[in-house]
C-alpha cells in the first residue's frame, strides 16, 4: 500500500466517518417514521458503511461456510476488534439485521432517535432482578418476531487483538428466543483501526460465517454457557484458520 493512500486515509477517515454518518442520519430517520419498518433504515446504513469503508481503504470479503437459517431470524454473535466492524457487518452480513444497544446511548441525541426508528433493540445492563429479567425478555419478544439481531459477547473491543471470553447475556437472549446463533468472525480489523484510535490504515477485512448452533427442535435444549462455548470455540477455529 503506498504511503500517499495511508496519509489520504489516515487524513479523510476521522472526518468522514462522523460527517457521513450526520448526513445520512436524517434520510433514515425520516423513511422509518413514513414506512414505520426499519428496513429502510438498514439500507441507508449499507449505503453508509460504503462510506465509511471506502474512506478507509477497507475491501470486505465475506465467505459463507454454513448456509444461514431463512426460515426465520438468527442471532450473529461476532468478535469484536475494531470501531470499523459494524460498517463491515453492515456490508457483510447476508440479513436484514439490528443491534443490542445499551439503554443509555438512546439518549443522545440524533444517534438516539436514529437507532429507534432503525429498530435497534435496547438493553438495561444496569438492571438488576426482575428489572433485568424484564428488559431481556422485551428483547427477546423483539427478535422472536422476526428481527436478527448482532451481538458482540466480548462485551468491548479487544485490546490486543485476541479473542477474549465471552460474556453470557447475549446468549441468554438466544435461550429466551428459541432463535439460531450464527458465529461470526472478523478478520482484519484490528490492523485497520485499533481500540483508542481514529487513525485507519488501508487493508483487506474477511467475514466468516460458521456453523448455526441451533437452540430448539434439537431435543435437549442447551445452556447458555454451551452456547456461549460453542459459539467461542467456532470463532476462534475461524480467526486460526488459513
Amino acid at each position: 500500500m503506498s504511503g500517499v493512500r495511508k496519509f489520504i486515509t489516515a487524513v479523510t477517515f476521522p472526518v468522514v466517518l462522523p460527517l457521513s454518518f450526520m448526513l445520512c442520519s436524517p434520510f433514515a430517520i425520516v423513511a422509518s417514521m413514513i414506512t414505520r419498518s426499519g428496513t429502510p433504515s438498514h439500507r441507508v446504513a449499507r449505503f453508509w458503511a460504503s462510506i465509511v469503508l471506502w474512506a478507509a481503504g477497507v475491501r470486505v470479503r465475506t465467505k459463507i461456510l454454513h448456509d444461514v437459517p431463512s426460515s426465520g431470524p438468527v442471532i450473529f454473535a461476532c468478535n469484536h476488534a475494531s470501531l470499523i466492524d459494524i460498517p463491515v457487518l453492515y456490508k457483510a452480513l447476508p440479513l436484514e439485521f439490528r443491534f443490542i444497544v445499551k439503554k443509555e446511548l438512546f439518549k443522545i441525541p440524533l444517534l438516539g432517535l436514529a437507532m429507534k426508528e432503525a429498530g435497534y433493540i435496547p438493553i438495561d445492563r444496569a438492571a438488576r432482578g426482575k428489572a433485568a429479567f424484564k428488559s431481556l425478555k422485551e428483547a427477546a419478544n423483539r427478535i422472536r418476531n422476526g428481527a436478527s439481531i448482532v451481538i458482540f459477547p466480548e462485551g468491548t473491543r479487544t485490546l490486543d487483538g485476541k479473542l477474549q471470553e465471552f460474556k453470557e447475556g447475549g446468549f441468554m437472549l438466544a435461550m429466551m428466543s428459541g432463535c439460531p446463533v450464527v458465529p461470526v468472525a472478523i478478520k482484519g480489523t484490528f490492523n485497520i483501526i485499533s481500540k483508542g484510535s481514529m487513525l485507519a490504515s488501508p487493508g483487506d477485512v474477511e467475514v466468516l460465517l460458521g456453523e448455526p448452533i441451533e437452540i430448539s427442535g434439537t431435543g435437549r435444549k442447551p445452556d447458555r454457557k454451551e452456547v456461549a462455548k460453542l459459539a467461542h470455540d467456532r470463532i476462534q477455529q475461524m480467526l486460526e484458520g488459513n
